[in-house]
């Protein structure tokens, strides 16, 4: 085989150790290195000293992201390469052997490499993640409030929709404070809630002891703190999206799609849409592309395969808002692949859409475009007026179809 580069490195990377392989026109050369800074420092300088233009490792978790900036900071082109392309003949396994085989991969043009973004968008994309993980967290603290209450037979969450809401925190701080009758803290109630005094009343009357007292000051104290953080963090990424606002604003047009699953969406895929070349390859890298799965002429399963998890999860939760939707093309076309195949694969079908949508308008620079419900309609016209003269025919009817006069 043809060599492609002429000094590269391969890297196995553990968590405690990096076996590292140098292939050189001259010679091949390894050595085992700690994963401490100092010693990943002097591999660095290794690797420079036999003046190699490229390096490549597997996505090992988390383990390759420090060895990743070292490299970058040195000019020297890192890629990081799915385990599951470059496994190795089976038997006879070695760390060693494995870098050896990176590094004759590499050096013979065989590897491709993941798409890693740049350091701003490496360190935005950390930002993005950790606020959706204490939001998460700040969702799970809220179910453990509602089951505490309904341990103590109080029945507040049948009755309000938000049980933190203005109304709600002020039950919650009252019962706190040791507060039991149902009279008094129904007077709590604020807004439309106020017409639910007598159901409040029945709903508030239950059983706490000290115990659960104890347990909702603290759930609420966790609230409290979470909230501050995520407000630190929305600053952060605030001032970090400056540069991305117009972006942001084409995306907010598209049903859906809100500021904050905008600032998700770009800090997974960035701004400049060259890296991929078209929107399918895009949507596979996030994994929302139907299967690829034929054999013998037999098509098998169209399961979605495995891709960019925080994005799908934010792409299909504004799947689902957009449904929610009225009279938009994206509500539509979920409602009608929900009726064949499902509310869960209308969300990931309506997800691919999305993302192809968002794919488009950063591209173009465009603004979305609404459609409209009727719009699968007017282009399959044809189509649908065989489909329902289909369904009428099973019901027993002989139709006969005449085209309307439009200029009358």
């Amino acid at each position: 085989m043809d060599v492609v580069f002429s000094r590269v490195c391969g890297l196995d990377v553990h968590k405690k150790n990096v076996v590292c392989c140098i292939i050189t026109p001259d010679h091949k050369e390894i050595q085992t290195f700690s994963t401490m800074t100092d010693d990943l420092l002097t591999m660095i300088d290794w690797i420079n000293s036999h003046r190699c233009t490229h390096a490549a490792m597997e996505s090992t978790g988390s383990y390759w992201k420090p060895i990743y900036n070292l490299l970058e900071s040195e000019n020297i082109q890192p890629i990081v390469v799915n385990a599951k392309h470059i496994k190795n003949v089976p038997g006879r396994k070695t760390d060693v052997k494995d870098a050896e085989w990176i590094a004759t991969l590499l050096r013979h043009g065989l590897l491709q490499g993941s798409y890693i973004p740049n350091r701003e968008q490496r360190e935005l994309r950390e930002l993005v993640r950790y606020r959706r993980s204490l939001i998460d967290e700040r969702a799970r603290e809220i179910q453990r409030i509602q089951k505490v209450l309904e341990g103590a037979n109080i029945k507040l969450a049948s009755v309000a929709s938000d049980v933190l809401g203005k109304s709600g925190r002020a039950m919650l701080e009252a019962i706190i404070q040791g507060e039991t009758d149902p009279h008094i803290l129904s007077e709590l109630a604020q807004r439309r809630l106020k017409n639910k005094k007598e159901l409040l009343k029945k709903a508030l009357k239950g059983l706490i002891g000290h115990h659960q007292r104890l347990m909702l000051k603290t759930q609420l104290q966790h609230i409290d703190h979470l909230d501050q953080l995520i407000k630190e963090l929305d600053e952060e990424i605030k001032q970090r999206m400056l540069p991305f606002e117009q972006d942001l604003e084409r995306l907010d047009t598209i049903p859906g799609v809100g500021r904050r699953g905008a600032e998700q969406i770009l800090a997974e895929i960035g701004t400049d849409m060259n890296q991929f070349p078209t929107s399918a390859h895009l949507c596979s890298w996030a994994g929302i592309a139907p299967g690829n799965n034929e054999s013998a002429g037999k098509r098998k399963s169209g399961k979605t395969k495995k891709g960019n998890k925080k994005l799908r999860s934010a792409l299909v939760e504004a799947a689902r808002s957009a449904a929610r939707t009225k009279n938009t093309y994206l509500s539509s076309l979920y409602r009608r692949i929900a009726a064949r195949r499902g509310a869960n694969r209308a969300a990931v079908a309506v997800a691919h859409r999305i993302l192809v949508i968002i794919y488009h308008l950063l591209k173009r620079k465009q603004t979305y475009n609404e459609l409209g419900p009727h719009y699968y309609e007017e282009r399959k016209h044809h189509h649908v007026a065989r489909q329902a003269i289909k369904k009428l025919e099973t019901l027993g009817y002989t139709v006969t179809v005449e085209k309307q006069d439009q200029t009358a």
